[in-house]
């Protein structure tokens, strides 16, 4: 493996036109005040889960077309008054797992939602009203030929309403809840940024889903590939599935991001390529006024899509703790 994308100092500066479509803002506006018109009606039920420190919630709630979307809520034994919330969303092909499997942020003393992906989870189904059209395998030419109807639209009003979700909960502070993930889940942690004005901390990690014309073009790994092979056989559809898209790129939902922010990218990464990951990072905030001192990137020369794996971890961690104490005042 080795690094085949721009040179740091190019990576660090690249800023691409991301050829938003006019009404990008409205299609938003429109979606969500559709999907939560109806009352998130979450539901938080205990289940076991063989850990001493941790309780297990698990959680339903309605996303996109009042249809039922699946969590775990981990809140800390010990606990006194509402805790800040870490919304986690899940890598392509991904389901919440079982009750223990992910826990880091509750095991940090906090609030940790994990939120099941529909039609990848084993929990969630995916009512599809594409079903008919012609897709290649996978989920990124799902609704192709129409952001209404395509698969991320319904998955990012989902993220949405997990935030709405988590914060009905009473051992939950409703003004401290970030969201993060990585790869699929990075990118939606993106779109959460630009949709919910009010989040408290964002954590990308390399991120999916981002500038979708050059990550198409760079790369001939999976999940992008899959927009190649459709076009290839579908030539009469570029400019469509293009405009599509454009709808759902996570460097586009950043511009309108107000949160701080924490990335990461890895410079030998095939999967996500870092200036996709970094177009996000520099278009972060920038639709908002966002202070650049209030995000940051981190950047692992010598890995690929596995990034920090751990090691970010404990940046994380602190950078987060850090942001809290900074809304405590």
């Amino acid at each position: 493996m080795a690094q085949f994308d721009l040179p740091l100092a190019e990576l660090e500066r690249y800023l691409p036109d991301l050829g938003e479509p006019a009404d990008f803002d409205e299609f938003w506006a429109k979606t969500l005040a559709e999907h939560r018109a109806s009352d998130v009606a979450a539901t938080f039920d205990p289940v076991p889960n063989g850990l001493a420190t941790l309780d297990t919630l698990d959680v339903t709630f309605r996303g996109y077309g009042g249809h039922p979307v699946r969590a775990w809520l981990h809140l800390p034994v010990t606990r006194t008054g509402p805790l800040p919330a870490v919304i986690e969303y899940l890598g392509y092909g991904s389901g919440r797992g079982v009750p223990h499997e992910k826990r880091l942020w509750a095991d940090a003393g906090y609030a940790h939602l994990v939120m099941d992906t529909r039609g990848q989870g084993a929990e969630t189904p995916d009512p599809d009203p594409a079903t008919g059209d012609v897709a290649a395998p996978g989920f990124l030419t799902r609704g192709i030929l129409d952001p209404h109807r395509h698969f991320y639209r319904r998955l990012y009003t989902d993220a949405v309403r997990a935030v709405d979700a988590v914060r009905t909960h009473p051992a939950v502070d409703p003004t401290r809840v970030a969201v993060t993930g990585t790869s699929q889940g990075g990118g939606i942690a993106l779109a959460a940024a630009g949709l919910v004005p009010d989040l408290a901390a964002v954590l990308p990690d390399v991120p999916f889903l981002c500038h979708f014309p050059r990550a198409t073009t760079i790369t001939d790994r999976p999940p992008y590939v899959e927009v190649t092979q459709y076009v290839k056989l579908h030539r009469e559809h570029a400019d469509t599935v293009a405009r599509t898209l454009s709808y759902l790129d996570g460097a586009a939902h950043a511009r309108r991001a107000t949160a701080p922010a924490l990335f990461s990218v890895g410079l030998m990464d095939h999967i996500c390529p870092p200036s996709t990951g970094y177009a996000a990072y520099n278009h972060y905030g920038a639709l908002t006024g966002l202070d650049p001192a209030r995000k940051r990137i981190r950047a692992y020369p010598f890995n690929d899509h596995e990034g920090g794996g751990p090691a970010h971890e404990v940046v994380k961690l602190d950078w987060l703790a850090r942001q809290w104490e900074k809304a405590a005042g």
